[in-house]
């Protein structure tokens, strides 16, 4: 029962999170057409059969139209079976709908075949012009009302013999100065020149070690880029914390709850994950006396390790040192609003073109529709503030996309107009319709791709 509630609860997320894009988006198209003097037929969420929808002229209505049914210039806001996305159907456009009645006549003023093309560039590119808004809003609003919280460490804890870091030459201790000549004050600075500004590249790392300045020079290839599987560096006064108490499980019975902060097993200080289910799975069978820092206080727990050599718990990193929120501006914000969208966007581009080029598995760097209804609840669990960050950048996501030119996306429009102005004349509606399917066959096809490797992943 409980695993059903959580299905429901993460389709219900990205539900809400895909509604709210398409919404945007297909509004920026509506609002455009109609700026621009052209009839918008349909507004619909979704695609494919209709479910139900509301006209002007036929009120609200379930099923879909009458196929000989004139709204008359009256746009029918509908809602379709499939919600993976949405259109806009403007008169005299070739779109996902494939109504192409409009070719038997002339073109009509209010028409898009018949705009300038000004007025159609204006309208393919207004829900990309949306979503990137949307984006740059929900930036600006994250840096002005929550700001950014900054870590004050940029020494290392724990570095495991085993580990990737400590095959790149760093240790216990090590207190980081620069990352490919870029200082760094902040544990965040760390992160973003790895993951970040970095990305793709060899690490020149100057660390402060016992009192003397050393240089690392650190392949790319020793940099994990699945922090799921491996957390490459862990910082100072880092300890792991209950993430998830399974119900009925040892730690339940012991009582553990989530978010206490492991301190010791059995007297022995934990310092790390691999450490502490190295402890754990090797003692099946005996008790363990396990220190938390449950808030202010501590507490001990005795629990009992299972035959499988676990407890129950899902473990994560809590950091226990001074933190800072970093508050800005209205307009400062703006600044550092714009200037996330900036990065984001060039992250983005370089993840592309590292699978493009081999570098970088296609699965690790995008994700469908089970990828996304997973870190939309992900987000949603960790507050509003983190859901609406996670829309933004999936606002931003959506824009990017939709502007690359590949046919029966916003970008592959605007290749065909930019054409069709080059060469003073229309492209014949055949080749229109085939550059359609060609790309909504493309679409398609992604698409499977895509979720099969969610499923894959899962």
């Amino acid at each position: 029962m409980e695993k059903f509630v959580e299905i429901l609860s993460t389709a219900g997320y990205f539900i809400i999170a895909i509604g709210v894009l398409v919404v945007v988006h297909e509004f920026g198209h509506f609002a455009a057409a109609k700026l621009s003097k052209m009839r918008v037929d349909a507004f619909s969420i979704g695609f494919g059969t209709r479910l139900f929808g509301w006209n002007k002229l036929k009120g609200f209505t379930f099923g879909e139209l009458p196929k000989d049914f004139d709204g008359q210039g009256n746009t029918d806001y509908r809602l379709c079976l499939l919600p993976l996305g949405g259109y806009v159907k403007i008169a005299g456009m070739i779109d996902e709908s494939g109504d192409v009645s409009f070719a038997a006549t002339e073109p009509q003023p209010w028409e898009f075949r018949a705009g300038t093309t000004p007025k159609k560039i204006f309208v393919i590119t207004a829900g990309v012009i949306m979503n990137l808004l949307l984006a740059i809003l929900v930036f600006w609003g994250s840096n002005y009302v929550i700001g950014k919280h900054l870590t004050k460490s940029t020494t290392l804890g724990i570095v495991d013999s085993s580990s990737s870091a400590f095959k790149a030459g760093f240790r216990t201790g090590d207190k980081l100065l620069s990352i490919n000549k870029a200082p760094v004050n902040y544990w965040e600075d760390i992160r973003a020149e790895v993951y970040v500004n970095g990305m793709g590249k060899d690490l020149a790392v100057v660390v402060n070690r016992d009192g003397h300045v050393t240089d690392l020079n650190i392949s790319r290839k020793l940099v994990p880029s699945d922090e799921s599987k491996e957390i490459f560096l862990l910082s100072e006064k880092l300890k792991p914390v209950i993430g998830d108490v399974l119900k009925h499980s040892p730690a339940d019975s012991a009582g553990i709850k989530s978010s206490d902060v492991l301190l010791s097993i059995d007297n022995t200080p934990v310092l790390s994950i691999p450490q502490t289910i190295a402890k754990i799975s090797s003692s099946k069978g005996q008790s363990l006396s396990v220190k938390l820092l449950r808030g202010k206080d501590t507490v001990t727990a005795i629990t009992t390790p299972g035959s499988d050599g676990k407890i129950g718990v899902v473990l994560g990193y809590a950091f226990l040192g001074e933190t800072i929120v970093q508050k800005n501006g209205f307009f400062e914000s703006f600044k550092l609003g714009l200037a996330d969208v900036i990065k984001t966007t060039e992250l983005t581009f370089t993840m592309l073109k590292r699978v493009i080029s081999g570098q970088m598995a296609f699965g690790k760097a995008f994700g469908g529709p089970i990828k996304i209804a997973q870190y939309a609840a992900r987000s949603a669990d960790n507050g509003m503030a983190s859901f609406i960050m996670f829309i933004g950048l999936l606002s931003l996501s959506l824009a990017i996309l939709n502007i690359l030119p590949i046919p029966a996306l916003d970008g592959g429009h605007l290749v065909v107009i930019i054409i069709e102005r080059m060469l003073k004349r229309e492209i014949s509606l055949k080749v229109k319709i085939a550059i359609q399917n060609a790309g909504m066959y493309l679409l398609l096809a992604l698409m499977a791709f895509i979720i099969y490797n969610d499923i894959k992943g899962m």
